[in-house]
Order: C-alpha cells, then sequence, then structure tokens
C-alpha cells in the first residue's frame, strides 16, 4: 500500500526528506514504485514536489536535500497505483485552493464505489486524474466550501465535523486513511492497511509526539533528518508505519488526530454530533 509522512513543527525546521531510505519502499526493492510527492507548507502557498517515477531513483530528492527548506508542516505521499494510470495527475499529496489558501491530502488505501457518491455531489471540484484518492479529496473541500466561503478560517470543531462524517461515509468503501491540511491543521485519520502477515487490519496510522530537543539522528535511518532549532522545539509525526525506533501509537480504527503548531490539538466534535 501507499506510505503516508506528515511533519508539524512549533518552530520552523529544516527537515532533510531525501526519502534515500524512506524510499526504499518506493524504489525498486520496495512495493511502491508507482511515484512520490512532498509538499512544504509555506504560508498560504505550498512547495510541491512529485513525480509518477519510483522516489528510488529520482534525481529531484538530491536536490531537495540540498535546498533544507525550513518548514512548520511537511506532507508526503509515496505512491502503490491501485487505480489510475501512472500519470503526475494521479500522484499524491493533491493540492487545491480554498479559502484563499492551498489545502492538500493524501490517501492510502482502496475505496470502491466513491464515484457514485461523487457524481451525486459534485459542483465545483472536479478530478484532474482519475484516482479514488483525488475523488476523495473532491468530495471533501465541496464539503467545507461553506464553511470557507467568508474568508476567515472556520471554526476547528465545524471543519472537524466534516472530516469526520466525510471519513465515517469511506470507511465501507474500503482502507480509507489520509492525511489532510488546510494550512493551519492537519486531520490525520487512521483506519486499516496491509499488515506485515499480509492482513488488512488496524493501525493504519501512527503518531510520535515529540515535547523536547530534537534528536536529529532518530529519524536518519528511514531517510527522515529533523535539524534542532534555535530554541525549544515541539514536533508530531504522522506515518504509515514508525520511522524511528520511539514509542509511536498507533491510532485506532477510525480515530482522527487534528495536529497543530507541532503539538495534537484537544478537538472535539459539536455536542450534537459523534463520530462514526
Amino acid at each position: 500500500m501507499c506510505e503516508l509522512f506528515c511533519l508539524s513543527s512549533r518552530l520552523p525546521t529544516r527537515v532533510t526528506f531525501s526519502l534515500r531510505k524512506f524510499a526504499d519502499r518506493g524504489g525498486l526493492g520496495g512495493h511502491n514504485v508507482d511515484g512520490w510527492g512532498v509538499a512544504f507548507h509555506d504560508g498560504r502557498e505550498v512547495r510541491l514536489y512529485k513525480e509518477p517515477e519510483p522516489a528510488g531513483d529520482s534525481p529531484w530528492l538530491a536536490f531537495i536535500q540540498e535546498r533544507r527548506l525550513p518548514t512548520r508542516l511537511l506532507v508526503s505521499h509515496i505512491r502503490h497505483a491501485t487505480r489510475g494510470a501512472l500519470s503526475l495527475a494521479n500522484t499524491q499529496p493533491f493540492a487545491r485552493e480554498l479559502g484563499g489558501r492551498t489545502h492538500l491530502f493524501a490517501h492510502n488505501g482502496r475505496l470502491e464505489g466513491i464515484d457514485d457518491r461523487f457524481a451525486a455531489s459534485k459542483v465545483r471540484f472536479r478530478p484532474v486524474g482519475d484516482t479514488d484518492s483525488e475523488t476523495a479529496f473532491c468530495l471533501l473541500l465541496e464539503r467545507l466550501s461553506p464553511l470557507w466561503d467568508g474568508g476567515a478560517v472556520p471554526p476547528l470543531a465545524a471543519r472537524l465535523a466534516v472530516v469526520a462524517d466525510l471519513a465515517g461515509e469511506l470507511r465501507p468503501l474500503g482502507p480509507a486513511n489520509f492525511l489532510y491540511s488546510d494550512g493551519e491543521v492537519v486531520f490525520g485519520h487512521g483506519h486499516r492497511r496491509t499488515q506485515a502477515d499480509g492482513t488488512i487490519a488496524p493501525p493504519g496510522l501512527w503518531c510520535l509526539q515529540r515535547a523536547c530537543a530534537v534528536d536529529a539522528e532518530a529519524p536518519t535511518p528511514s531517510g527522515v533528518t529533523i535539524e534542532p532549532g534555535a530554541g525549544p522545539q515541539e514536533i508530531t509525526l504522522l506515518a504509515s508505519v514508525p520511522v524511528t525506533g520511539e514509542q509511536w501509537r498507533p491510532l485506532a480504527e477510525g480515530e482522527i488526530v487534528v495536529v497543530a503548531d507541532g503539538q495534537v490539538v484537544p478537538a472535539s466534535l459539536p455536542s450534537s454530533r459523534s463520530q462514526t
């Protein structure tokens, strides 16, 4: 299956996301050989690099490593194609404008029947490619768009309610692990994924919080180097599988975590609603 990775930090940090080791999952020795993408949030915009080729073979990786871009929010995806051609349009993360900022979405899994739901609701957002993942993103943005029409950042509880509703609709269709970022917060939804023994089961996403000085070497064996900053740092990582030997927490099936400024944000649905 595809691999998801997200970093959120309180202070800007330089992430050497070379993918050299991390992307062995996307190279000739792994199963995910169908494309990769990494997005660095920069204010309301993102620096998005992606290719429909194996990550382990890409010369872009050296370029990203050399740039050492500081960021407070990074989202990455390595693709194992289950639907759609090997093309740039089908390579994640997907990016769209909403409310005057760029939103990102990356999904791991396969969603059978998503097109029927989309056909009944599409208005503004339409897929550029032909993946179920991008279709799910367009559905999400369609439902979020009324909240952003006023120009201000919508209340977190309202955004979470929309994300939770869609996640509840996606889970019966197949594995529905995803990362969705609106530039302010990241919503990470854990469901099921293909485990090492071949079963499809939770966890589909893992979380690590680090409220101390960054150990720059800890993630290095997995291809991600996080440089220590000038002051006290707080970092939260989300990934399909742990990328360090630290104590990662597996997300429960159907759990949504909200991450901002390097912390998991206590967030709940409006009192009249509940997550399915």
